[in-house]
């Protein structure tokens, strides 16, 4: 039987700018600002802005105005379409976007071209397959999340994202390893961890995959 556990929500893997860790915002809480008022009387100063569970208006709140913003979670906003100037911060690194009810991605969201890390767990409506091109022209991406999606398999678009290293898959609903998987090139890492999968599969398989495999 398949157990569910809880994750940490940003994992420390990339290193933000003027040598700031995402790990280290989130220890120091004077870094992450959460006061989305408070944010926009100094907008220049925010660097990460966490709006999470707060159930704000984002039609009132233009996001461009965030210009030096390099961490935004957006977590369980129940957003049905992104927030307007958000695909405008060319210095956003991490973005979390779950638990929210949009189905696609703006095409425009590929403007985000310093995004490395992408958020996109608990997203029941999410259509993975028909924004797979979009994900793909994101030149920086290197770790997207896509856990707990319901997800049974991967389309064969998968093999777009080439940029991808870390993919994490965990907590869905696969019986079978995803062989497309190995047509990403650049891949480190994937997480399979609480799926259907067994480890007796993957040795059957026999196959050299040239990445870490968690299950």
């Amino acid at each position: 039987m398949k157990k569910y556990i809880s994750y940490i929500t940003f994992t420390a893997v990339f290193i933000l700018s003027n040598s700031i860790s995402a790990q280290t915002i989130l220890n120091k809480e004077s870094l992450v600002e959460k006061n989305i008022e408070k944010a926009i009387l100094d907008p220049d100063k925010v660097i990460a802005l966490d709006l999470s569970n707060q159930a704000i208006n984002f039609d009132t709140i233009d996001l461009s105005q965030f210009k030096n913003l390099e961490f935004l979670s957006l977590e369980n906003e129940h957003l049905k379409e992104l927030p307007k100037g958000l695909s405008t911060l060319k210095k956003l690194k991490i973005l979390n976007l779950s638990g929210n009810d949009f189905k696609n991605l703006p095409s425009n969201f590929e403007e985000l071209s310093a995004l490395e890390e992408l958020f996109l767990n608990d997203e029941k409506n999410f259509d993975l397959k028909n924004n797979i091109k979009t994900l793909s022209k994101l030149p920086n991406l290197k770790s997207l999340h896509l856990e707990n999606d319901n997800l049974k398999k991967l389309p064969s678009e998968i093999r777009f994202l080439q940029n991808v290293r870390f993919l994490y898959l965990n907590n869905n609903n696969f019986k079978n390893f995803p062989l497309n998987i190995q047509g990403l090139q650049n891949l480190q890492y994937l997480d399979l961890k609480n799926n259907y999968i067994k480890q007796e599969e993957i040795d059957l398989l026999n196959l050299n995959f040239g990445f870490q495999i968690k299950l």
